[in-house]
């Protein structure tokens, strides 16, 4: 999906796409670190009203409650996120360049097949499949017991993360549609089916579709969105970085161990690049900051390790949220800069319709 989508979306930028690409990368890297440090601060500021030592041992027996599946069908990725970015990164600049120099039309025919091809599969099977995926994962979390037991006890931490959630998207709709002369409170109405889906979902890359348009009722232009809401799935996770931030403050707090603004943004600027092969896969990104956690004093197979995990879990689905909502803030002020700074001309108009049902 990721291949499918990214690719076609640089190839299709007939102009400035490499730097349409790094401007995007860039806003994305440095709305993640900010994100994280705003979580950071909210913790330093009010967590050590909540936090006691007692709460470990109650932590782990929590984290110990596990439901296994009836059975496992192995069926791995054939590439993995990184990797799969990377590849369209590269395929899609290059056929880009080419159709400027007036050939790669048949490479571009392949690509835009493989790309209808993969929104077949989405639209007939994956989408219509997505409300069962998520009564399983709902049902999950109510049979373990393990998320209502760690709720019970980190509640309040966890409304705090959640509050920060909601501001610091809606200042991101604040930003960018005010730069790019839309109404923010609409936009980020439109954007909402996207974040109900994520929540249900856990996971960025099977909410593109239903992002993308989302974006389309927004009113962003079709090049512009089918690059930037399938790219920014992947490399655009502030919401996961404010779930995670504040969880490893909550635990080096817990520990007595350093957890000072220095040492974590130095964790938060490495997992802001660590966290691209998150998307895919509820859990994904505190997956991918275990072999990191020695960067602030944690044995990434240690029994804090394990109550990070379950920590992040229980907030999985409202950073994952967070993160494709962002994403449409980020494809707002992506289009008035590549239209204004790089093609230089007018937005295109589209006919975006308002009441047309989602995927």
């Amino acid at each position: 999906m990721i291949v499918a989508f990214v690719t076609k979306g640089i190839a299709d930028l007939s102009e400035g796409a490499g730097k349409l690409l790094g401007i995007t990368v860039a806003i994305a890297y440095c709305s993640t670190l900010i994100a994280g440090s705003l979580s950071y601060t909210m913790a330093n500021v009010v967590f050590d009203n909540f936090i006691t030592p007692e709460l470990v041992e109650k932590i782990q027996a929590a984290s110990e409650k596990t439901i296994a599946p009836l059975f496992e069908i192995p069926l791995g990725a054939i590439i993995d996120v990184t990797a799969a970015l990377v590849l369209a990164f590269m395929m899609g600049l290059c056929v880009s360049i080419l159709r400027q120099k007036g050939s790669g039309e048949g490479f571009y025919k392949l690509i835009n097949e493989f790309n209808e091809i993969i929104v077949m599969v989405l639209s007939g099977v994956i989408i219509p499949l997505l409300p069962f995926f998520i009564m399983g994962n709902f049902a999950n979390m109510s049979y373990s017991g393990s998320v209502f037991a760690i709720l019970s006890i980190f509640w309040k931490i966890f409304l705090c993360i959640i509050v920060l959630h909601v501001i610091y998207i809606s200042l991101m709709f604040i930003v960018s549609c005010s730069y790019a002369g839309k109404n923010p409170f609409k936009s980020l109405r439109k954007a909402l089916p996207a974040y109900l889906t994520a929540i249900g979902t856990q996971s960025s890359a099977a909410t593109i579709p239903v992002n993308v348009e989302c974006n389309r009722r927004i009113g962003v232009t079709k090049q512009i969105r089918d690059f930037v809401i399938p790219l920014c799935a992947t490399v655009h996770l502030p919401g996961s970085m404010i779930t995670l931030t504040a969880c490893i403050y909550t635990l080096l707090e817990m520990y007595g161990l350093d957890h000072s603004f220095g040492l974590i943004i130095k964790f938060i600027a490495i997992l802001g690049v660590a966290m691209v092969a998150a998307p895919g896969a509820p859990g994904g990104a505190v997956m991918s900051a275990l072999p990191f956690l020695p960067f602030v004093g944690v044995a990434s197979d240690s029994p804090m390790a394990t109550i990070l995990i379950s920590l992040y879990l229980t907030q999985d689905s409202f950073g994952t949220a967070a993160n494709v909502t962002g994403d449409n803030a980020i494809s707002i002020a992506v289009e008035k800069i590549y239209y204004k700074h790089i093609v230089k001309r007018p937005i295109p108009e589209e006919n975006f319709d308002d009441e047309q049902a989602l995927i």
